[in-house]
């Protein structure tokens, strides 16, 4: 017996949200399947939320970072990574989520997501160009990092634990890692 999945679009995703279908329940689309996401443990929400204020003050008016909002891909995609760092379009984000040509790089943080956002989220941005994502392995507390898209995959992968890093976006700001990883 062949399982065959159903897979839907990002305007019927939003139908869904709009008449309520989806309840309260905490989800995104992935290539077209809708996914629940992991709850956040106290480490992740303290971690992103520190992490994001800091990339915040460093960032100034340079960049928005935004915090577990959805991104709308062309892959049949809408997820809502931890941290997203996005060009400053200020209300043109009522109309829409930002697009991956709007996106500097995405943080996410992962405990019992991990498999999900090295293996599969790593792919699905790669795939629609989003040039650097950084994975924090919240139980190893370490700084995967992914750059240079490349038919669907990234080409680069680093994994810090400590010093600096420059993001692709701003190469005149350094990032602490420790300041990513732990707040």
């Amino acid at each position: 017996m062949t399982v065959i999945t159903a897979k839907w679009t990002i305007d019927e995703y939003h139908s869904m949200i709009a008449a309520g279908i989806l309840g309260d329940r905490k989800l995104e689309l992935l290539k077209g399947e809708i996914v629940e996401m992991s709850p956040e443990g106290e480490p992740h929400a303290y971690s992103s939320d520190e992490a994001g204020e800091y990339l915040a003050s460093l960032l100034a008016e340079r960049a928005k970072v935004r915090h577990a909002k959805p991104i709308t891909l062309p892959n049949d995609s809408e997820p809502e990574p931890d941290i997203a760092i996005v060009q400053r379009l200020g209300r043109e984000y009522r109309e829409h989520h930002p697009y991956p040509e709007n996106i500097f790089w995405l943080i996410e943080y992962a405990n019992s997501s991990l498999e999900k956002d090295l293996e599969t989220k790593s792919k699905i941005y790669a795939e629609v160009g989003i040039p650097e994502y950084w994975v924090v392995n919240l139980k190893k507390l370490h700084l995967v990092v992914f750059r240079e898209p490349l038919d669907g995959e990234y080409a680069a992968k680093l994994t810090l634990t400590a010093g600096t890093i420059q993001p692709l976006a701003f190469p005149d700001v350094s990032v602490c890692v420790e300041q990513i990883i732990n707040g």
